[in-house]
């Protein structure tokens, strides 16, 4: 019989791969889904034959559920912070889609309750399972272009009506920005590229769809410890197909997404094109799920903490609502964050 079992909190496009990802595992099982609607999570819990599953229609009465030991958070932003919070307070290993929150307050409190129950947590920037950054990273570990001094990453995927969450991703009030609700991918891959915490931050932004409630481009400078610098640029506006492009420039070389150049190669003419596939669609059935989900139960086994658990997501989320703030006020922002 499987080790854990899972509770599924909403049912939108994101929950399927994570049923998915978890059935891969055979130290997990889905006994639990939560729908607003009960119909649909009936539907829902059928169409991933989830057999003997129960079904909820308030995520209160999941997280109690004696059968569960791992709850997921599929549900629209604006709902992560409380359901975070009661998940803890009954116990509940966490998975929380991003952005974990809205609000700096909001994410402060969701800190202080996963602190004191000690629960694990492990935040959905599920690009840090891609084949490429995870490759990236061994990289930059084995100091194959040195010292990173300057860092850019960009996520470039626009959206238009008929979008299978745009009815809520649109939304100011849920989604919160382009950078929380799409962009902080980027931010969250920066930070982890370059091994730092932000110092200040500034941005820009524009918005020339309608059909988003928030600016919907963002350019991002941000100043990390150390003199290093780094560039995000994110837009759910743009007509081109999805783009996750990322530059590292090192005192001894160069990373230019599947690409490097280094003076560990000093024969080497040009580039060194590595047999990696590059981020090349938005949509959840292509990320790599199974590779979180698997990490996340290892970290619960082996009694550690995940790389991005809670309390690291929170630093990259710091950076996303600097920005934000910075391009309403038009003034850089110093961190760390307060109000």
């Amino acid at each position: 019989m499987a080790r854990y079992g899972i509770g599924i909190i909403g049912t939108g496009w994101v929950a399927g791969p994570y049923v998915e990802a978890f059935r891969q595992d055979p130290r997990a099982e889905v006994r639990a889904v939560c729908s607003r609607e009960p119909a649909r999570g009936r539907a829902f819990a059928a169409e991933h034959g989830l057999e003997g599953c129960a079904v909820y229609a308030d995520a209160r009465q999941l997280v109690k559920d004696d059968r569960v030991q791992i709850v997921v958070l599929c549900t629209p932003n604006h709902l992560h912070a409380e359901q975070t919070i009661a998940a803890a307070d009954q116990g509940k290993h966490i998975v929380v889609e991003k952005p974990i929150a809205l609000t700096w307050p909001d994410m402060q409190a969701m800190q202080v309750a996963v602190a004191r129950t000690r629960v694990r947590t492990v935040v959905g920037f599920v690009l840090r399972w891609h084949p490429l950054l995870e490759t990236l990273k061994q990289l930059l570990a084995e100091d194959v272009i040195g010292r990173v001094f300057y860092g850019e990453v960009d996520y470039l995927h626009g959206v238009r009506p008929g979008h299978p969450n745009l009815y809520w991703s649109g939304r100011k009030t849920e989604a919160g920005s382009c950078l929380l609700v799409a962009g902080c991918h980027a931010v969250d891959a920066l930070r982890w590229f370059v091994g730092r915490e932000a110092e200040e931050v500034y941005a820009v932004s524009v918005r020339v769809r309608d059909y988003l409630e928030y600016d919907g481009t963002v350019g991002v400078l941000i100043k990390f410890r150390g003199g290093v610098v780094g560039k995000v640029a994110a837009s759910r506006e743009v007509r081109m197909p999805y783009a996750f492009d990322i530059q590292l420039c090192g005192e001894r070389g160069t990373i230019r997404n599947n690409q490097v150049c280094s003076e560990r190669y000093p024969h080497l003419d040009g580039y060194l094109t590595l047999p990696v596939a590059v981020p090349s669609s938005g949509a959840t059935a292509h990320h790599p799920f199974a590779g979180e989900v698997r990490h996340f139960l290892d970290c619960i086994d082996e009694g550690r903490e995940s790389h991005c658990n809670l309390e690291d997501a929170i630093r990259t989320h710091e950076i996303c609502l600097a920005a934000d703030r910075s391009a309403e006020t038009g003034q850089p922002v110093r961190l760390p964050l307060t109000g």
